[in-house]
């Protein structure tokens, strides 16, 4: 009797961890199926974003990073949460501003409160210079509305 219980208790939780990298999935920016374009997250906390190689792929909660080094790769093991750009790799001053999921230039981020934070910067439009300007609320607001895309 223990033993099934076991049996479907392990069961049900592998069921409920695949769903949840599955809506991961869903939600997430993933370009090629790579989050942040490719760029090793572990890279941000260095001052200079860099691609991750082709080689050095890991996969957390569906969701597939790369890394430029081994060293990075075992850092991000470590602790996923710290290294996992908010709210998805999508651009923090959207989320804020209308809450909706817009792209990002890997390369304009900030970090805040230990987490990296995107911003859309293409043409005349940069994100991160409107987000500086209200930081407090717009992180406020799309923290709240993060939590509704996710749940």
């Amino acid at each position: 009797m223990k033993a099934s219980f076991i049996v479907l208790l392990l069961f049900a939780v592998g069921v409920v961890s695949s769903q949840n990298d599955e809506q991961r999935i869903k939600q997430f920016n993933l370009k090629n199926g790579l989050a942040i374009q490719g760029y090793d997250p572990v890279t941000y906390f260095t001052g200079k974003p860099q691609q991750g190689k082709e080689d050095i792929e890991y996969r957390y909660k569906g969701v597939t990073y790369r890394f430029l080094t081994r060293a990075n790769l075992e850092k991000f093991k470590i602790d996923p949460v710290k290294y996992e750009p908010a709210y998805g790799g999508w651009c923090a001053y959207a989320m804020g501003e209308t809450g909706e999921k817009v792209k990002i230039d890997p390369e304009t981020y900030k970090i805040v409160d230990g987490k990296v934070y995107l911003f859309y910067n293409f043409w005349t439009t940069n994100t991160l210079a409107s987000w500086n300007k209200n930081e407090k609320l717009l992180k406020e607001a799309a923290d709240r509305n993060w939590a509704k895309i996710i749940r």
